[in-house]
């Protein structure tokens, strides 16, 4: 799965830890396991939101005080959302735009 930052970890861009997990049938690079999390947690609920079997790429912005804009894709579809996640990973808002 594409994502904007290109630079570093998958969702903060951050290019310090060394943490790699599957997610989409891809071994995707994080600073650390609670990244992670969140960004498993949110591709669960984007899935779970729009009915897609899987994601393309997620374009990403904000951090994690303020939340996060983002896009999705799959196809030719896509998907504007918002979200914020607890410190342990868990989607603690999460709304369509």
């Amino acid at each position: 799965m594409k994502t904007n930052n290109e630079r570093g970890c998958a969702l903060c861009d951050a290019t310090w830890g060394g943490y790699y997990r599957e997610i989409e049938n891809e071994k995707m690079f994080f600073c650390c396991n609670i990244c992670a999390d969140i960004f498993e947690n949110m591709v669960n609920v984007v899935k779970k939101e729009t009915g897609w079997d899987h994601i393309d790429s997620v374009e990403l912005h904000g951090n994690y005080s303020l939340g996060r804009n983002c896009t999705a894709t799959s196809g030719e579809n896509t998907f504007k959302y918002y979200f914020r996640a607890y410190s342990d990973g868990r989607i603690m808002e999460f709304k369509r735009l």
